[in-house]
């Protein structure tokens, strides 16, 4: 186990104004605080803090962020309290160590609802002192590399939430050695296959191109020579998980990669970048649309360099990558070089950005947000890497994710020009909205005041901010139509149990969905993210289990041909309703499910006829309500939605909920359950639908895989 001397004579290597007597007590409070606790391995739990300690020297963070790691677990799995560390230590220590709980108290859940919350509080926590970041993607990076002692499921779920939040959020904090790691480490957990086969092809590879590397290597250090840089130059085959991922985008076999070789070239100065550019453009042919400038456009975390890819020796292509020895600290370390140590005193780093600029930007832009999910994924969005640069006419820089719209470069500019674009010029050409931008371009913004969002704008942008404001406008101008159409459907719902959806009522199932007011939750259901029979469950779910309804008739009212004490329901597949013809198949344990006479499950039952049931409907089946299914495909164009409720309401039939089956951006297709009298009402229902103009299809749904149970012989 590495000793507190261990980790003293490693911070003051870098910082020898360092406090080694603060170190040593934190090193001894927290063995002492961690006494007799093991980790799942078997090892004393105390490795772990100190790991993680020993991995923040490798980016030279300062004291407090070193005692932070031996600490971090104290307050939360020990004895050990706020006040013990602030008194013992510091009030910043103890709030940093406290900050790191906090953290880890929010570990993401797999509801994605909850992971969504739980990262809003993430970002808000570290938003106070970014060390408690630091801290805790050192944790992490350590917990990873020991998780073979986990149970499989929970190794797997570590790593997704790891592949999905902590390594993105590391990239997006310029800490890729750290993203490097950790995505390689999730990807051997979740798809252990590909990356075995990859590694095997790396083993192969290396056979078949012995001493590839250190030649390319030499064949660099010689054009340097020729034009006077010095320079340190360094080469690698790239990490798996980021060949996989190439492999994946460009839907290439391992085989036609370009570049699965990358090379540094470090140099003293940005001058000298430049002439180490020529000089290798000089001896290699360049890759055409291979050349990124990340000097003279950095990244928003501050990431500088200059990227080529070349075809370099016996033909293989090779990417370099160019820049400073100051350029690589923050390339290496990200946010931590603002924290960085040397001889003692603090780095000042030319090109280190403002740690807390974007993440201000991030917590500001998205602390409004109504719905988590949607913050999640627009903070996902956020954390892109790959970026493209384009020009507004005034040769200003708008920074953008691959695959960007000229939608998304108008948002980026301001909202009110995303919401009013009508079209765009490209390089002077007029291109449609959905073009994919690439680096360079000039990009015009065509506007009207008259212009409004469409919903089809969704599937053409990117970016979280982009997709925010389409969603938000979307939402504001729909919210209307959604609660009057909700209402109505929890009128339904409530109605067929026995009740009324009350003020009080729709205040008390709001809270039960996390939402804010009772208008939040109606328009929920009126948008069909929440059903009708989630409404009663939640609310009156002992209702539901004692099946206490007020809908249909009785069965011996409904229908004619059951045995004394058989019971009968519509079977959910076909959901038939009076006017029909109908037969029941006596199911085992549940009755009798009535289908209709032209149900694609009743093959499954021929041959067996003891399990069929002659029935007909009785004429006070058609004076009650009965439910059924019909599926509508409608032009997704503003107020259809609305026009299609109304129609059905003119016809005094109920809707008892919506689904969303597809969407895409020219329709929509929906699946309505509504409530009947009987074959006649529904023809005239579906009648009514095929008038209009903005229907295309009205059919009734069938889906056989909605009855549990096949025939028994």
């Amino acid at each position: 186990m590495i000793t507190a001397q261990d980790l003293i004579e490693k911070v003051q290597s870098y910082n020898p104004q360092s406090d080694a007597d603060l170190i040593a007590r934190a090193y001894a409070f927290g063995a002492a605080a961690h006494k007799g606790q093991t980790r799942k391995s078997g090892e004393p739990y105390f490795t772990h803090p100190v790991a993680v300690a020993m991995l923040l020297t490798e980016v030279k963070l300062d004291d407090a962020s070193i005692v932070t790691a031996l600490l971090h677990d104290t307050i939360e799995d020990t004895k050990a309290t706020y006040q013990q560390v602030a008194e013992q230590f510091s009030p910043e220590i103890a709030q940093l160590v406290d900050g790191v709980t906090k953290l880890t108290n929010l570990e993401l859940s797999s509801v994605e609802t909850e992971q969504a919350e739980n990262f809003r509080k993430l970002l808000m926590a570290m938003s106070k002192d970014l060390r408690v970041l630091l801290v805790k993607l050192a944790d992490r990076l350590h917990n990873m590399r020991t998780l073979r002692a986990m149970p499989k499921e929970k190794q797997r779920k570590k790593a997704r939430e790891t592949i999905e939040i902590y390594a993105p959020l590391a990239g997006r904090m310029g800490m890729q050695y750290i993203r490097d790691e950790l995505e390689d480490l999730c990807f051997a957990v979740l798809n252990p296959e590909a990356r075995n086969s990859i590694m095997r092809r790396f083993i192969n590879l290396s056979k078949e191109n012995d001493q590839l590397i250190p030649h390319i290597i030499e064949d660099i250090q010689v054009a340097l020579e020729g034009v006077g840089v010095k320079a340190r130059v360094t080469g690698r085959e790239k990490r798996p998980y980021s060949i996989w991922r190439k492999m994946e985008e460009k839907k290439e076999p391992f085989n036609r990669l370009s570049d699965i070789y990358a090379f540094r070239i470090i140099t003293d100065n940005v001058q000298d970048t430049y002439i180490a550019l020529g000089a290798v453009h000089q001896r290699w042919a360049a890759v055409p649309e291979r050349f990124k400038d990340y000097i003279s456009q950095p990244k928003s975390n501050g990431y500088r360099s200059i990227h080529t890819t070349v075809s370099g020796r016996n033909a293989k292509r090779v990417e370099i990558q160019i820049r400073t020895k100051e350029m690589h600290q923050v390339a290496e370390s990200g946010v931590a070089a603002h924290w960085s140590y040397r001889d003692g005193v603090r780095v000042e780093n030319p090109f280190a950005v403002d740690p807390f600029r974007w993440l201000r930007s991030l917590t500001e832009r998205f602390e409004a947000s109504d719905n988590p999910d949607d913050f999640l994924e627009h903070v996902k969005l956020e954390m892109f890497q790959d970026q493209v640069f384009c020009f507004t006419p005034k040769g200003e820089v708008i920074k953008l994710p691959r695959g960007a719209s000229p939608i998304d470069f108008a948002y980026a500019i301001h909202t009110r020009i995303g919401d009013s674009c009508v079209g765009a010029k490209v390089n002077g050409q007029r291109v449609p909205l959905w073009t994919k931008l690439r680096n360079g371009q000039s990009v015009e913004i065509i506007r009207a005041e008259g212009q409004r969002p469409q919903a089809s704008w969704e599937d053409m942008v990117v970016t979280g901010r982009a997709k925010s404001a389409i969603r938000r406008y979307l939402r504001d101008e729909h919210r209307e139509a959604h609660i009057r159409l909700g209402r109505e459907i929890a009128r339904v719902a409530l109605g067929r149990v026995g009740k009324k959806p009350t003020d009080k009522a729709l205040e008390t199932a709001a809270k039960l969905f996390n939402l804010n007011s009772g208008d939040a939750l109606l328009a929920e259901i009126g948008a069909a993210e929440i059903s009708g029979g989630d409404l009663v469950k939640t609310l009156y779910p002992e209702l539901v289990k004692s099946g206490n309804s007020t809908g249909p008739a009785s069965d011996e009212d409904r229908v004619i041909g059951l045995a004394p004490n058989q019971s009968a329901t519509p079977a959910p597949c076909c959901s038939p309703v009076p006017g029909e013809r109908i037969v029941g198949i006596a199911m085992p344990g549940r009755g009798v499910l009535i289908h209709a006479i032209d149900c694609p499950i009743l093959e499954q039952f021929e041959g067996n006829d003891r399990r069929w049931v002659d029935l007909r409907w009785t004429p006070a089946s058609s004076q009650a309500c009965n439910e059924t299914k019909i599926e509508v495909a409608m032009a997704n164009d503003a107020g259809v939605l609305g026009r299609i409720c109304t129609l059905i309401g003119e016809h005094h039939a109920n809707i008892v909920n919506i689904e969303f089956t597809n969407r895409k951006p020219d329709f929509y297709r929906i699946r309505l359950d509504i409530m009947v009298r009987d074959i006649e009402h529904l023809t005239n229902v579906e009648t009514a639908l095929n008038a209009d103009s903005d229907v295309a299809e009205v059919v009734r749904f069938r889906d056989t895989s909605l009855c549990e149970f096949g025939p028994k012989k």
